[in-house]
């Protein structure tokens, strides 16, 4: 848990006369440029390939992306000698998620790595037989991306967030940050069933500690502006949960709530990294370390646990 306030030519002389020579060089010349590039294709294709199914943008998920690879280079795959990765990112759409999914289906990827309940859920809708392994997701078995954590089943595997189990102990710390807090909004994308999930949590949380909660709900990026607008004067603190969605526009939600003048939680330092006030949970790039330690043993052949 954290809590902070990416030739030579060897034979006999040969001689030409002046025309072949020129359509000799010209020739040699065609075919010397067009190799490289079909060899290194050809190669490529017989790479193991990794499908890299992006929540948000290659800058917001650099971090992620270079601990991914780094431990996979620990493992033994270095990235276009051994092993390919297609990367492919969704800027927290749905829609994208669903055509990225299945663009690695049709393109044959030997495992699909990816981050979050939706993405996961796009996933497995794709395909039932390619791996997928995700580095963080909400409630796996209630959201229905494995059978159980000891026995995962189907094709997914991965590592929970349990963000909601931890959702109250978020609040607590909210509340004793923002001193007297007695009214708290709580935003969050309400597509992602692990986000409903979390909410419920922390409204449920928020009704005992007695703090009087909001609820913005929001789908896509143009309704954060008319969330924030509705929210002027109700409320003394903001309780962010973390998405795709969420992640893709945290920036934006920074600059927002600082001109409201309302402090944040959220759920990785990654968003105090971008302005938030504070965090509590998980290192997202712990987890894609410890999630290529999951491609590693599907790669060769070894099942992986869900954790």
């Amino acid at each position: 848990m954290r809590y902070a306030v990416t030739d030579t030519w060897l034979g006999q002389p040969m001689q030409f006369n002046q025309l072949k020579r020129r359509e000799f060089i010209i020739l040699i010349g065609s075919a010397t440029a067009a190799w490289p590039h079909n060899v290194l294709a050809q190669q490529a294709a017989r790479l193991p390939t990794i499908g890299f199914l992006g929540q948000s943008t290659r800058s917001a998920a650099s971090e992620w992306v270079a601990a991914f690879v780094q431990r996979l280079r620990e493992l033994g795959w270095i990235e276009n000698r051994n092993v390919a990765i297609v990367y492919r990112w969704a800027e927290g759409s749905d829609e994208l998620f669903a055509d990225i999914a299945t663009e690695f289906v049709r393109d044959k990827v030997d495992v699909i790595i990816t981050s979050g309940t939706s993405q996961v859920l796009a996933a497995k809708r794709a395909t039932s037989v390619i791996p997928i392994v995700f580095a963080t997701a909400g409630d796996p078995v209630g959201n229905n991306l494995v059978a159980s954590l000891a026995r995962p089943g189907g094709n997914a595997t991965g590592l929970s967030n349990q963000t909601s189990d931890i959702a109250g102990k978020k609040l607590e710390l909210l509340r004793e940050v923002v001193h007297g807090l007695g009214r708290v909004a709580i935003m969050g994308n309400v597509g992602n069933p692990a986000v409903v999930l979390e909410m419920g949590e922390v409204q449920a949380a928020a009704t005992t500690l007695g703090v009087e909660v909001h609820r913005l709900e929001i789908r896509h990026a143009q309704d954060l502006i008319p969330a924030f607008e509705a929210l002027k004067g109700r409320s003394e603190a903001l309780y962010v949960c973390s998405d795709a969605l969420i992640n893709t526009n945290r920036i934006r939600i920074n600059i927002l709530a600082v001109a409201a003048r309302l402090p944040t939680m959220y759920g990785s330092r990654d968003y105090v990294e971008a302005g938030g006030l504070m965090s509590y949970g998980v290192s997202y790039p712990d987890r894609f370390r410890r999630a290529a330690d999951y491609v590693d043993k599907i790669l060769r052949g070894v099942p992986a646990p869900t954790r």
